[in-house]
């Protein structure tokens, strides 16, 4: 069963998702809020697969609930940010911050449950060539974050990681460099553990930003 928190100052948008999801034998919401704050006081208390964020609240934003959230590396909830606009430097900042999707509210009910699904399962719900894409246009307005920690990595991570930062998946990358796909999963997790960075989404934003791309 996969347990969701729903945050949204608007009560019929709550009602109605609640209602979405509640209709989905595997999804069950453990509580709602109604501001920014609600939504971080609500996640201290519940330990939750996934935040169903709308981007825009009052006194924390979803952006900023999620990067609070997201940064507590004691739990692994997923977060995926609600909004009724699709402008590409939202998209960005969300990748930057971690969260496993963007979602817009006119969605339809399948597509809100596949992706509360998709996102408890670690996927990230857009797909590699679009982040890539956002990744390439908006990295470049942002300082360096590297601080020596690709030193920390052996010579086949820095393929693997290289071939993530291209948008290929698992695998593609088992076929390039001629691995098993479950030596790709094992160099990736190993990676993520040494650059502390939550998905291979983030991955990419680190190559960019670092200029390594």
């Amino acid at each position: 069963m996969v347990s969701v928190l729903l945050a949204d100052d608007d009560p019929a948008i709550r009602t109605a998702i609640r209602k979405i999801l509640s209709r989905h034998s595997s999804i069950t919401v453990v509580g709602e809020a109604v501001n920014g704050g609600d939504a971080l006081i609500q996640a201290r208390r519940h330990d939750v697969d996934v935040m169903l964020l709308d981007i825009r609240m009052p006194l924390l934003s979803g952006l900023e609930v999620a990067r609070e959230a997201l940064g507590d590396r004691t739990k692994s909830t997923k977060v995926v940010l609600l909004t009724t606009f699709d402008l590409d430097e939202y998209v960005y900042e969300a990748l930057r911050v971690g969260v496993s999707g963007f979602l817009l509210k006119s969605s339809t009910p399948d597509v809100i449950t596949s992706a509360i699904l998709e996102a408890a399962d670690g996927n990230v719900l857009l797909s590699p060539s679009v982040t890539v894409r956002l990744v390439r246009k908006y990295s470049k307005a942002y300082e360096p974050v590297d601080t020596g920690a690709l030193a920390r990595l052996t010579g086949r991570e820095r393929e693997v990681l290289k071939a993530v930062a291209t948008g290929l998946s698992n695998k593609e990358i088992a076929a390039g460099l001629a691995i098993a796909e479950e030596t790709v999963k094992t160099h990736i997790g190993r990676i993520l553990h040494k650059l502390q960075l939550r998905d291979r989404t983030q991955l990419v934003v680190f190559w960019y930003e670092n200029g390594l791309g």
